[in-house]
């Protein structure tokens, strides 16, 4: 189907792409790599009247120390997060994560901001984000703000963002000895998780220390399997599959095509538990 009529700008600034989204309001909408918007506007499932590409602003690609923390610009493609030594050295699961979206003709194309602000909770990013207890930054008229990523994801492809904000940043923390794991089940390679779950354990003496498990494609938003990290931080070792068994405690996932609900839950609680075992190997 083609999308239907619009206006294109091309903003050449951070605060120019805000002035542009301040002109044209919610009729307006974002586009950095395309990946997401488009296919949508082919489906008439998004008609914005303006398209402001922020693709070619400079500042705004970048993976960087800062502290305890590493930067990576929200314009960073897939590819370059998949590929940094920085980023593979101190925080593996989102190079890893990143290695796993689409093909690579979309990691190449794909930004990681707008993976996050298109806020699909069967895409794998946010996820990722949600378990590390990433921080995100926002730009708008009034200045910048910071959102953790527990606050961003709101509802099925709604987030934190205003129509006249624009995601800039992410940090994400150094995992030091922590293990992770990003394990996903789908159908074809370059398909949406059925269902992805990440972990970031720390180990101890025949038991696990703090764990964080996040969720794909199990609800509206990306969650966190509470009722499992509670289950399994401190827990020994011999104990992983009962308290994997936990992961899909209050998650309500759609049934579709690809999977019922129950299968969805049955995939949560195999899914962790490999998670953690992984995560443990590290």
């Amino acid at each position: 189907m083609i999308p239907l009529k619009f206006d294109y700008e091309v903003a050449e600034s951070a605060e120019h792409a805000i002035q542009l989204l301040g002109e044209h309001g919610e009729e307006a909408k974002i586009m950095a790599g395309g990946h997401s918007l488009l296919p949508m506007m082919k489906l008439r499932l998004a008609a914005p009247a303006v398209i402001v590409d922020v693709s070619r602003i400079p500042d705004l690609s970048y993976i960087r120390e800062e502290g305890d923390s590493i930067a990576i610009g929200a314009l960073t493609r897939h590819t370059e997060a998949e590929h940094s030594d920085l980023l593979m050295e101190q925080c593996g699961l989102v190079a890893y994560t990143a290695s796993q979206v689409g093909d690579p003709q979309v990691r190449h194309r794909g930004t990681i901001g707008g993976s996050l602000a298109h806020g699909d909770a069967a895409s794998d990013l946010p996820t990722t984000m949600l378990t590390l207890d990433a921080e995100f930054t926002v730009a708008g008229p009034n200045g910048e703000r910071t959102v953790a990523a527990r606050d961003f994801f709101k509802d099925y492809f709604e987030t934190d963002l205003s129509p006249d904000e624009i995601l800039t940043e992410i940090r994400v923390p150094k995992l030091g000895n922590a293990g992770w794991s990003y394990q996903k089940f789908n159908r074809r390679a370059q398909d949406w998780a059925v269902v992805g779950v990440a972990a970031v354990v720390e180990g101890g003496n025949g038991s696990l220390g703090n764990v964080r498990i996040g969720l794909t494609n199990m609800g509206n938003v990306p969650l966190r399997a509470t009722a499992a990290e509670q289950a399994l931080s401190g827990a020994s070792r011999d104990s992983i599959a009962e308290g994997a068994n936990a992961a899909a405690e209050g998650t309500s996932p759609a049934g579709d095509i690809a999977a019922s609900t129950e299968f969805r839950q049955h995939l949560a609680r195999v899914l962790t538990k490999r998670a953690v075992e992984e995560a443990l190997s590290r």
